[in-house]
């Protein structure tokens, strides 16, 4: 099914939208969560409370790309969940990438901070948009999808260490980047 007929399903509140979902998004969507929390049974139930959000927030969102409107929601929904159950807690995957890009990101979560926050985020989409199309995805399926080295390197077929390469000459370029754009990590 197409995604304007799903959301067209959301709009008239057509109960067929969840099913219709699942079957096109549920593997994409479980993929998201389960790279987050590592437990099949917690991936399903983020998978659960995305389409949940969905039928909530649809309407009035209509979103112009459906597979990035739930990616969205189940990263975050998947992200809080990994914070509550692990906030004593540390090494696990999610905080080993995260912390490979704090050397690029400015520090703070002062509230005050929500402008430069939006600010930042339009640099970084721009500096994505400088890379070549498979330096972009290995970056966002490192550090989007939380994908590890090894699955990145298995899927093009490259070696772990080219991939390391690859993100570290990325994560470089990405500090350079917004230093350049008043952006001091």
């Amino acid at each position: 099914m197409e995604d304007t007929t799903i959301i067209r399903l959301y709009w008239e509140r057509d109960e067929r939208a969840i099913p219709a979902t699942d079957e096109k998004y549920g593997a994409f969507c479980q993929r998201i969560a389960i790279s987050v929390l590592d437990s099949r049974e917690d991936a399903e139930e983020c998978v659960n409370d995305t389409y949940h959000r969905a039928w909530m927030t649809i309407p009035p969102q209509r979103p112009d790309s459906l597979r990035a409107y739930l990616g969205r929601i189940i990263r975050n929904l998947a992200i809080d969940r990994y914070r509550r159950e692990n906030a004593q807690k540390r090494f696990h995957k999610l905080d080993v990438s995260l912390s490979e890009l704090e050397a690029c990101l400015p520090a703070g979560n002062d509230p005050e901070q929500s402008a430069e926050l939006k600010a930042l985020t339009d640099s970084v989409n721009r500096y994505l948009g400088t890379l070549s199309k498979q330096k972009r995805i290995i970056f966002l399926r490192r550090f989007w999808f939380q994908q590890s080295v090894e699955e990145i390197a298995r899927d093009y077929g490259r070696s772990t260490s080219g991939i390391y390469t690859i993100l570290a000459t990325t994560r470089r370029g990405l500090r350079e980047w917004l230093t350049k754009e008043g952006f001091a990590p």
